[in-house]
């Protein structure tokens, strides 16, 4: 496994499209780490202090990914060093989109990403370059699709993508209509915590978990825990957070997702971030979610969660160990031999298996039949999984190993 993925990290992308803004400070890049199967696939971000080797790391953990959530194509990325929070931020998307429509027409696709909203940003701005999906690129590139094809697939991702959610399974209710855009990835995240327990043996009702990050991927995944039972113990955001140990709720921890302002956690008791990051390693749980940022989670932080009682780690977040490594440094090796380590290409695939899923021949534009899919495509993978290695530690590393023999 060592050898494959040294061979895999060691390779050079293949293209490397990169970008200085005209107006402002913001500069880009995209990442294509191969064309496989004639298109590559991965989301746009944004964060102040991003650099080209971040974009080139999670371009490779996109092709990683494609090998659970298909298509069978390349991995890419798009990365904009640039602060979201500047008002200028629309003009600096409006000229990245302008610049990389070339891309996207051909055979790249793409998709929101940090700091980057899918149905509101990425879909307007780049209609309004005529570009009919961001995943245009793909159909044209890997499915090189007749018109008749293109029309209908493209309007199957136009329609399923931005599906407002009927189904209260999948939802949090609420005044505001959420889209399938919105669950999805949370959802996934969840599901894979819910299959390793009924797969790998174990009760999931009643264990505790501790939720990092309160955007659509953390908050999302704490619900459809909640509703498994799971007590969430622990929130911690980037302002602050909460603690609760007896566990919040279900409706408590609905109520935190609809009062979010933007990707933040918003309550009346917040523990400032400071306190909470001191305190909330140590409160003991079964479940960790890291889905904030990149690179988040230091060695002391697992530790003192693996000496509290820590059993599972199912990655909402890419690559969230503070590695430098691109799949595997020492806290995510350490973490592998200690508990049980769901990888981010398996357990937050669901927005690229929905991609996927839509662009077949066989898609149902139904909330049950969307969300279905993801979980089943989940369960298959870590199924394959088990069958290699039915032992609770060195999942990640068995999971790894099965893709990129697909690649290497």
């Amino acid at each position: 496994m060592k050898e494959l993925l040294k061979k895999f990290e060691n390779k050079q992308p293949e293209i490397i499209f990169e970008w200085s803004d005209s107006e402002s400070e913001a500069e880009g890049w995209v990442v294509i780490n191969s064309l496989r199967g004639g298109a590559a696939g991965g989301g746009t971000r944004m964060r102040k202090g991003l650099d080209r080797r971040e974009v080139e790391s999670l371009a490779k953990t996109m092709e990683v990914k494609f090998t659970v959530s298909g298509p069978a194509i390349g991995g890419a990325k798009s990365g904009i060093n640039f602060d979201p929070n500047d008002p200028r931020k629309e003009e600096v998307l409006r000229r990245w989109y302008k610049a990389v429509m070339p891309l996207l027409k051909n055979y790249y696709g793409t998709g929101g990403d940090l700091n980057i909203d899918e149905i509101h940003e990425v879909i307007p701005i780049t209609e309004n370059y005529g570009l009919w999906h961001p995943q245009e690129g793909i159909v044209n590139g890997h499915f090189h699709a007749n018109e008749p094809e293109k029309i209908r697939k493209i309007g199957q991702l136009r329609q399923g993508v931005s599906k407002v959610l009927e189904d209260p399974h999948y939802t949090p209710n609420g005044p505001r209509k959420y889209k399938v855009a919105d669950m999805i990835t949370g959802f996934g995240v969840a599901e894979a915590v819910r299959h390793f327990y009924s797969i790998w043996g174990g009760n999931l009702t009643g264990k505790r978990a501790i939720i990092q990050g309160w955007g659509n991927v953390g908050a999302a995944a704490a619900c459809f825990l909640a509703v498994e039972g799971v007590k969430i113990v622990g929130i911690i955001d980037r302002d602050g957070g909460l603690i609760n140990p007896s566990g919040f709720t279900l409706d408590e921890i609905r109520n935190l997702f609809i009062k979010r302002e933007g990707n933040k956690l918003v309550a009346d008791q917040m523990i400032p971030f400071a306190e909470i990051n001191e305190k909330i390693w140590d409160i003991g749980c079964e479940i960790f979610i890291p889905a904030a940022a990149s690179r988040l989670v230091t060695k002391e932080q697992a530790e003192r969660m693996v000496n509290a009682g820590l059993e599972v780690i199912s990655c909402g977040a890419n690559v969230p160990f503070a590695d430098p490594e691109i799949f595997f440094g020492p806290i995510g090796v350490w973490l592998d031999e200690k508990v049980s380590l769901i990888p981010d290409f398996i357990a937050n695939c669901g927005m690229a298996r929905v991609f996927a899923y839509l662009m077949s021949d066989r898609a149902l534009l139904t909330d049950e039949a969307i969300f279905g899919d993801v979980s089943k495509t989940i369960k298959n993978a870590l199924q394959m999984t088990f069958e290699k290695n039915s032992s609770r530690n060195k999942v990640a590393e068995t999971s790894l190993e099965i893709a990129l023999k697909q690649l290497v």
